[in-house]
């Protein structure tokens, strides 16, 4: 295929030079991408692992856990190809991978931040609402949410299936989105971008602001190690993943500009900025076993290997679950005692009030 086969309107939408042509991003781009997978695709296995094989209670949090480590181990997966297509500067994988690989790593994205906003509003309802986190920490119900959230978010990657076409541009094969006319990349773009960050970090922001004042009043401030625990994951990828929804917005900007010196620009700012950014996001996806090291290293003299497991069921608040149980039981307790109480005055009262009568006999 050569370069002057592709249609007019493709090259409205397209920048005159592959993405993975811009000498030093592409370089740094490749070093990032195989530092993460060298410490992200053991360091999630890891995570897998302990859930499986040590926890010995799957919590709402725990399996929450399992998902994210999931969604971050394949991403990791993933890696040596885009690794591969930085170092070549070429596509060689064919169309089919092309699709298929940009897609999974769209899945995974969404399935990511999709995850941790289930974390917030579960940790949210569970400092709030203590006596109601029962009603949503069924299994069954837990199982039915997180496919539900795996449907979701395959149907939302479809575009990057959709758009993603092997091509020839400047003598080398590009796997990049092509797009008929702007508004398709507008569409793509915005959608990754309300459904991959306005959206679930709107939801994330608002429950642990709720969450923070509530710690403050209450005498929930025991756990607040493991909310730091959460928080610093939610920070961490809102930090890795900013720079990507960024360009983002200046790619959907871009799109809907009229021609002229601005959208230039902008075609320059985010066509020179996509690979590094990309292979930042990527980092978030390592980043959580590290997280998760730090926090459970005084677990790991006392449990050795099963440290990890430890931890996940030391910050899961089904600790509220379990309070919240032990108060019903207490209240029923003191419910029976006074009942007991009540109904031993009772009888002292009648047998106090049936003395007169055998008197008068």
């Amino acid at each position: 295929m050569a370069l002057s086969t592709i249609p007019p309107i493709l090259n409205i939408t397209t920048p005159s030079s592959p993405i993975v042509d811009t000498g030093a991003g592409t370089t740094v781009g490749a070093l990032i991408l195989s530092l993460v997978f060298l410490l992200g695709f053991p360091g999630n296995l890891f995570i897998i692992w302990s859930v499986l094989a040590r926890a010995r209670k799957h919590s709402v949090t725990t399996l929450l856990i399992l998902n994210l480590a999931i969604a971050d181990g394949s991403l990791m997966a993933l890696t040596p190809f885009f690794v591969i297509y930085l170092i070549m500067k070429t596509w060689v994988f064919g169309n089919v991978m092309c699709k298929l690989l940009f897609y999974l790593c769209l899945v995974n994205m969404y399935a990511s931040i999709q995850l941790i906003m289930l974390m917030s509003i579960y940790r949210l309802v569970a400092v709030l609402w203590p006596r109601h986190v029962t009603l949503i920490t069924g299994r069954k119900t837990v199982i039915w949410v997180l496919a539900v959230v795996w449907v979701l978010v395959m149907l939302a990657s479809v575009p990057a299936m959709i758009f993603r076409k092997v091509r020839i541009q400047n003598n080398s094969s590009v796997c990049e989105p092509v797009h008929d006319d702007n508004r398709d990349v507008a569409l793509q773009y915005m959608l990754e971008l309300v459904f991959g960050f306005l959206i679930p970090y709107t939801v994330i922001v608002v429950s642990y602001i709720c969450i923070l004042r509530r710690l403050r009043q209450t005498k929930f401030r025991r756990r607040i190690r493991s909310e730091k625990l959460i928080l610093a994951i939610v920070l961490t990828f809102c930090l890795f993943w900013l720079p990507y929804h960024l360009v983002n917005m200046v790619q959907v900007t871009w799109a809907l500009c009229p021609k002229g010196q601005v959208k230039e620009t902008l075609n320059l700012i985010w066509h020179k900025s996509r690979a590094v950014t990309s292979a930042v996001a990527f980092i978030s996806s390592c980043a959580n076993p590290v997280l998760y090291f730090f926090a459970g290293k005084s677990y790991i003299r006392r449990e050795g290997l099963a440290f990890m497991a430890r931890l996940f069921e030391g910050t899961a608040l089904d600790s509220a679950t379990r309070k919240s149980r032990q108060n019903s039981q207490n209240s029923r307790e003191k419910d029976k005692e006074a009942d007991a109480v009540m109904l031993k005055e009772k009888d002292q009262d009648s047998s106090s009030n049936a003395k007169p009568v055998n008197n008068s006999k």
